[in-house]
């Protein structure tokens, strides 16, 4: 028996089980849920010519990444405006950061950043639900829409036609801290496929859960690293796949299911490909991230494991990055130890990140996107956070096919509001889609609905990054 287990004994918004399990029985017998699985997620198949050779990557500050101590850092505002961790000066002239950015300054050559992007929902479950649907839902209540990443499924086809890889992945990791984890229930909320329908919900690999054992496909925080285990056990229910039948005369889907399980999963799981001294840059270890409760930060590893799925044929990866709710309160640190920590593994794992798919000839393949449920208040509070601020929130992209080097917008003296056209939730999911897909081949598909093709032209992409 192979399971592939998320770990998540919760059901979604529309009262269905998150797809805990996937048990796949005897291969070579022909008696899969696993290839059937496949079977049904891949009804739209793959040779479409408006489909594009890319992929998104879509880091997550979720909690609300302050824009003005990311992107926009306001040094010639009053000193209760500013940025609270100083600027520093990009490779772009006239062009700073926050200053806990220096290494993605060396990279503002590469970056697009949105500094009049706002949306109209203030409160944290409600806006995870807006942004992450791209304004599918507009009250963020779970009542209507879908994920960006759903709808990239749908349109992409759920899973990869030769390595049988989801479309769509989750990365995110078993929150200790008790603040985390609520972000963490509300990225899953957002991520929902909605009535799309559950063939298009996330792959969520690194849920959580115990050692591995009967085959169980899952990325604990305490084995992302390591393996071993996970591999050696791919490796023996290959050999006895092999001595049971020769699987390439098995149907398209079973060869799927043997491709995800013994090739592009294990493939894109196994860090012992890589060179040493490239985990090691993507190593943000060394910080602790928490507030009440501490945990070693994972984000490098999650941004290479981002580039490794997209190689492996995954079109939409969200990785998810909790803790950035900085009010300085009870539960959440104040905006200068926040940074320090967020900040600081954020600079490092993009940047490399950015290095890592320059290298490797990757750049145009894929679409890295930067934002998170909100933005935050103009002015510190009396503790040293910034509260919650939907007016202006951060919006950076790199990649995939967009102009570089762009601050697109403006935002008021005060970093309150926008100062130039405004651009929101709709504009942003425009915007990815319109790097995925060939939306000229897409409109003369008649397989999709009509109301569905409506809402994609509904709203245009954010122009200047075209």
């Amino acid at each position: 028996m192979l399971t592939v287990f998320s770990g998540n004994k919760s059901t979604n918004c529309d009262g269905v089980s998150r797809r805990d399990f996937l048990s796949a029985g005897s291969l070579a017998l022909g008696s899969l849920t696993l290839p059937q699985l496949l079977a049904t997620r891949s009804a739209l198949g793959s040779d479409h010519p408006y489909v594009r050779d890319r992929s998104v990557v879509l880091l997550y500050l979720s909690g609300g990444g302050s824009h003005i101590e990311t992107f926009d850092p306001k040094m010639d505002a009053p000193a209760e405006i500013r940025s609270v961790t100083g600027s520093v000066q990009t490779a772009l002239p006239g062009v700073n950061y926050g200053g806990t950015f220096p290494q993605l300054a060396k990279h503002a050559h590469e970056l697009s950043i949105v500094r009049s992007f706002k949306h109209p929902i203030g409160g944290h479950e409600q806006a995870h639900v807006h942004v992450l649907t791209g304004g599918t839902d507009p009250r963020g209540d779970g009542k209507t829409g879908f994920s960006m990443g759903s709808l990239a499924s749908r349109l992409r086809g759920a899973n990869h036609p030769d390595t049988g890889m989801p479309s769509f992945t989750l990365l995110t990791e078993p929150e200790i801290d008790g603040q985390y984890r609520k972000e963490l229930g509300r990225v899953r909320k957002g991520s929902r496929p909605g009535a799309l329908g559950i063939p298009y919900s996330p792959f969520e690999p690194g849920a959580g859960g115990h050692a591995v054992e009967n085959m169980t496909l899952q990325l604990p925080s305490d084995r992302f690293g390591d393996r071993q285990a996970l591999l050696s056990s791919l490796d023996m229910w290959q050999r006895r796949v092999e001595r049971v039948t020769n699987v390439s005369g098995t149907n398209k889907f079973n060869e799927q299911a043997i491709n995800l399980l013994a090739g592009g999963a294990a493939k894109a799981m196994d860090l012992s490909s890589e060179d040493p001294k490239l985990i090691a840059r993507y190593d943000t270890s060394d910080t602790q991230i928490g507030f009440k409760k501490f945990r070693a930060s994972t984000l490098g590893k999650q941004m290479l494991m981002a580039r490794r799925l997209c190689e492996a044929g995954c079109g939409f990866v969200t990785v998810h990055s909790a803790g950035w709710d900085m009010h300085a309160d009870g539960n959440n640190p104040g905006m200068q130890v926040g940074m320090e920590m967020l900040g600081r593994t954020m600079d490092k794992a993009v940047s490399t990140f950015l290095d890592d798919v320059k290298q490797r000839g990757l750049s145009d393949k894929i679409l890295l996107v930067i934002t998170g449920d909100f933005g935050r208040t103009p002015r510190v509070n009396k503790k040293g956070g910034r509260d919650h601020w939907a007016r202006l929130c951060t919006l950076a992209f790199a990649g995939g096919g967009i102009k570089p080097g762009q601050i697109i917008g403006k935002s008021s003296r005060d970093g309150g509001e926008p100062a130039t056209t405004p651009y929101n939730a709709s504009h942003l999911m425009a915007t990815i889609m319109h790097s995925l897909f060939d939306m000229g081949e897409l409109r003369l598909e008649s397989q999709f609905p009509r109301e569905l093709m409506q809402m994609l032209e509904s709203t245009p992409p954010i122009q200047e990054l075209f």
